[in-house]
């Protein structure tokens, strides 16, 4: 079987797409024929820095994937062979709060991941598709819409009517509009795009903020709202925007905090946590039960993810240069077969 490899430090041109002998799934394990994987930002960052991440060479990249269940190991009794199933970002994370050793099996990480023809999933490693979604778009919702959804209902559900500030347009903060609109939240968007804010109103957001055109988002989200604030972030940007975020959100109110796309320097004043009695959470990404809880409300809604563009498997490295260039809106996708 063919799998994409990360086999140096060279970046994305430098993916070899390689032979591998075909796995056998051992107890516990499902063997899953991939049909379909998606990118993330943090796929694309493994590739371009595996040093710092101490990857062994070769390693498969990605974490997201659908697909059919090929084979069982022994021991497997709850799953079928052709049975539709997603992986799970996190292979040992059940339920509950994260873990140590839950972060040590993440998919394209930590454990190899799963832009491959065939891949060893565990048995309780995986969950069910949605009957209503295609492979494409089953393929998207492993990590970034898990994350937003556990930024959106932990520690406690957004209610109707409150403000929910989404920065940027990138994947998580399009599944976070998408699911705002299902559970009646009003959203506020920040980018620096006109044409996506357009696409981002068309998705049912109420009001949106260029940020290149408006330094001061965070002063105007807090106009929006009749000085009050927001009553919760999404907040993808990191130490480059997290003060602002400190300074749109309401006084109790919540902070997720889930990527760097901003970079890793930026001045936060703790005060400023402490006296608006802030709640700031890091999120990464989320649980097994999550991603079933996630699902239900996805097939009650008939809900479809946005995808921006869908690549063949030999031409896996367009897809990341498409993330690398930030021009997509919506998710970008892998078809493996």
């Amino acid at each position: 079987m063919r799998a994409w490899e990360i086999v140096s430090d060279e970046g994305v041109n430098a993916l070899a797409l390689n032979d591998r002998p075909m796995p056998e799934p051992g107890p516990g394990q499902v063997l899953v024929k991939v049909h379909a994987s998606s990118v993330n930002y943090r796929d694309l960052s493994t590739i371009e820095d595996p040093v710092s991440r101490k990857l062994p060479y070769p390693t498969i990249p990605n974490s997201d994937a659908a697909g059919e269940v090929a084979a069982l190991g022994d021991g497997v009794k709850s799953i079928a062979v052709g049975d539709r199933v997603m992986s799970c970002f996190f292979q040992d994370w059940q339920a509950g709060p994260i873990s140590s050793t839950a972060m040590a099996s993440a998919l394209g990480g930590a454990r190899p991941g799963v832009l491959a023809e065939y891949v060893l999933l565990g048995a309780d490693g995986v969950v069910a598709v949605p009957e209503h979604l295609s492979w494409a778009e089953a393929a998207t919702l492993p990590c970034a819409a898990l994350t937003a959804w556990h930024a959106l209902t932990l520690p406690r559900p957004v209610s109707p009517g409150e403000t929910v500030l989404l920065l940027g347009t990138g994947g998580v903060s399009v599944f976070a509009q998408q699911f705002c609109q299902l559970m009646g939240a009003r959203t506020i968007v920040t980018s620096s795009s006109d044409s996506k804010l357009v696409r981002m109103r068309e998705l049912g957001a109420w009001e949106t903020i260029n940020y290149r055109e408006m330094p001061d988002w965070d002063a105007r989200a807090v106009e929006l709202t009749n000085g009050t604030g927001v009553d919760r972030i999404v907040e993808v940007g990191g130490p480059g925007t997290l003060q602002k975020s400190i300074n749109a959100v309401r006084v109790g109110g919540i902070v997720g905090l889930i990527g760097i796309l901003s970079g890793v320097k930026g001045a936060v004043a703790p005060t400023d946590i402490m006296r608006k009695s802030i709640t700031l959470r890091g999120i990464y990404v989320g649980s097994r039960q999550m991603f079933i809880e996630m699902n239900r409300a996805i097939a009650q809604h008939n809900f479809k993810p946005v995808i921006d563009e869908t690549f063949g498997f030999s031409n896996a490295r367009d897809a990341y240069h498409r993330m690398r260039s930030a021009e997509h809106f919506g998710k970008l996708v892998i078809s493996v077969g």
